[in-house]
């Protein structure tokens, strides 16, 4: 069984990184910034990537009650999930407290779309601690009761 992102939050992380990319080429202190950020979010984004996003791609299909075997795939994602989860929520602060520097540095060379790209990212961030990281575990919980893996 192949696990899927849901598509919807591919392109967030696509729109994420594109508007990053662009901050990134900016001149002086906001560019430096967003430099900084970038270096801290790009293996932060290849592992939600790799395990904490994956196990969404099952909740459709959970809630319409299918099951299948091959859910049992989802396991060494969502244990692993579990077990970064500390060192993942600890990447998030770190990268805010980066997004906070950022945006300082954007308001006062009056980038205003990188101080809004700011906001997007700390709510992204935000709603993968409260959401997606939740569900992720939920998934495999289920998997595992449901096919008593």
């Amino acid at each position: 069984m192949k696990l899927e992102i849901p598509k919807p939050l591919v392109e967030e992380h696509e729109a994420l990184h594109a508007e990053l990319k662009r901050a990134t080429g900016l001149p002086g202190a906001t560019g430096e910034a967003a430099r900084a950020v970038a270096k801290l979010m790009h293996p932060h984004f290849e592992k939600e990537e790799a395990y904490a996003l994956p196990p969404l791609g099952l909740l459709a299909a959970l809630a319409r009650g299918e099951e299948s075997p091959g859910m049992r795939e989802v396991l060494p994602l969502t244990d692993r999930l579990e077990s970064d989860l500390p060192a993942m929520l600890a990447e998030h602060r770190a990268i805010v407290a980066a997004l906070g520097r950022l945006a300082e540095a954007a308001r006062a060379e009056r980038h205003d779309e990188v101080v809004e790209f700011v906001r997007e990212l700390k709510l992204h961030a935000q709603a993968e601690e409260a959401v997606a990281y939740p569900a992720a575990l939920l998934v495999g919980e289920y998997v595992k009761r449901v096919l008593r893996a």
